[in-house]
Formats: C-alpha cells, structure tokens, sequence
C-alpha cells in the first residue's frame, strides 16, 4: 500500500484478485482499510457521545490528535451515525 497516498499499489490488488481486474472501479485503485488503534476509537467514541456532528474546526482538532486525516474522521462519523441509526 503506498502510505502517502492512501491507495494501494495496483500490484497489491492483482495479488488479491483486486477490484480493478473485475472492473468494478475502472482504473481507480481501492483505498486502504484505515485499521484505527483502540485508543483512537475510544477518543472517537467519547467524541461522538458528545456531538454526532464535527465541525471542520473540530475535526480537525481531533485529526492532529489522533494523527489521522481529517477525511477518516469525517468517514469514521458518517459511519458511526449509520450504526447509530441501523440501532434504533
């Protein structure tokens, strides 16, 4: 994967059958899985519980805590509030 950029090498996803070849993503390569350490869920769950909404302000407060991007931030909210739909 190349960590730069956050995509995977085209050379990493033929080793997997890759999406590419199926044709699923028409030359787009898939964006690495972000594995998150515990410790950056629970500082993103205690964030949540407090506001379902970041600002860009905020998220990208929390983006430098938790050294990562502001866009898996934002991903990581966007997911949560849908598991917190699908719960209701």
């Amino acid at each position: 994967a190349d960590e730069s950029s956050g995509y995977e090498s085209e050379s990493a996803g033929a080793e997997r059958g890759g999406a590419a070849a199926a044709g699923g993503s028409r030359g787009r390569q898939r964006r690495a899985r972000t594995a998150f350490t515990a410790e950056q869920v629970c500082r993103l769950e205690k964030t949540f519980q407090r506001q379902k909404y970041l600002g860009a302000t905020e998220r990208r407060k929390l983006a430098a805590a938790l050294q990562l991007s502001e866009i898996q931030i934002k991903t990581w909210f966007q997911n949560r509030r849908m598991k917190l739909k699908r719960q209701i």
